[in-house]
């Protein structure tokens, strides 16, 4: 009698009829069998919701199921995140998130609705955005050190994305290493701080080289360093060329599932996502605003990320930011 009900056990477990137990046993063999959905927490049209939208155009020839792109935006990408973290833990919900969400935010908010490192599994680190200085063409410079020799004979004013943001620490993270203080200059996004900053309101902006590129190909800006040498910024020197070692406040975006996701889902689809890194349309796509592919293993970006949560904590503490 033991011998049949063992018999039967097995059968049913084969079959996946025993509730969770039986979905943990098929694992990534029958994984994915409906579309996979990915909340991007920003609006449409931005860095991370380009990169995620070129992943989904792959994902069927990857996968073999299409990927759904969906947008959540609100509170600086904790809102989306938050979403995916209580989302059930299946692989069938994931979250492209970026270094304001998944590092900065951790110490610029008192209390967030997740927490990175528990609530979250890392899948695969996606890309590397450069951030560019790029100032007004009225500025008197035209190197790093001819910005900081005048920084410190006059108050300069720089302007952000809001208080908080990417674009407002990686000037706060300069301020400290070259010894230089500007004034900050907050705007509620980067579209408005961009206009003001073409319009001479002040004269300079760390962004992300994709927002700045049109402005500096018109001529309306002019770049004087980048944090990684790109050809979309020929003759453009690096920070480290610049002379100012140490300095990188790159934007990041890489891919997340819900604590608890299976292990053999989170390695299939993190081998997924780095063959997609490496297609030519993604690859192309993405190095036309700037960015560089990466793709990783899970065990990789998850100690990447834990590494910029305590750098990035540094910058935000000596910066005094708090949005809360």
């Amino acid at each position: 009698m033991k011998q049949r009900i063992v018999a039967i056990c097995i059968a049913l477990l084969a079959l996946g009829t025993l509730g969770p137990l039986g979905a943990l046993g098929q694992g990534a063999a029958t994984y994915p069998n409906r579309p996979i959905r990915m909340i991007v927490p920003f609006s449409a049209g931005g860095p991370t919701d380009i990169l995620a939208r070129a992943l989904a155009e792959e994902f069927p020839k990857l996968l073999g199921q299409s990927m759904i792109v969906e947008n959540r935006l609100g509170a600086g990408g904790n809102l989306g995140a938050e979403i995916a973290a209580k989302s059930p833990p299946d692989g069938y919900t994931l979250v492209m998130g970026a270094s304001g969400a998944f590092a900065i935010n951790v110490t610029l908010f008192s209390k967030l609705p997740y927490d990175v490192v528990r609530d979250f599994a890392p899948v695969s680190l996606a890309t590397i955005l450069p951030m560019v200085l790029v100032v007004h063409p009225s500025l008197p410079v035209k190197t790093v050190r001819d910005l900081v020799d005048l920084a410190k004979t006059r108050q300069l004013s720089y302007g952000s994305a809001g208080n908080g943001t990417s674009i407002h620490l990686s000037t706060e993270m300069f301020n400290a290493i070259t010894g230089i203080s500007m004034a900050h200059v907050p705007y509620k996004g980067v579209s408005q701080a961009m206009i003001d900053l073409v319009g001479g309101q002040y004269p300079l902006m760390f962004s992300d080289a994709m927002t700045a590129l049109p402005q500096v190909n018109a001529g309306k800006l002019r770049a004087i360093a980048i944090t990684a040498a790109s050809v979309l910024y020929p003759g453009v020197p690096t920070f480290i060329d610049s002379g100012i070692a140490g300095y990188d406040p790159s934007v990041w975006y890489g891919v997340f599932a819900p604590a608890g996701t299976p292990r053999d889902i989170v390695n299939k689809l993190s081998a997924a996502i780095a063959k997609g890194l490496q297609t030519p349309q993604v690859r192309d796509r993405l190095a036309a605003m700037g960015a560089r592919t990466v793709g990783s293993t899970p065990e990789e970006f998850g100690e990447f990320v834990r590494m910029e949560i305590a750098r990035w904590a540094k910058v935000v503490k000596a910066s005094g930011a708090r949005v809360d």
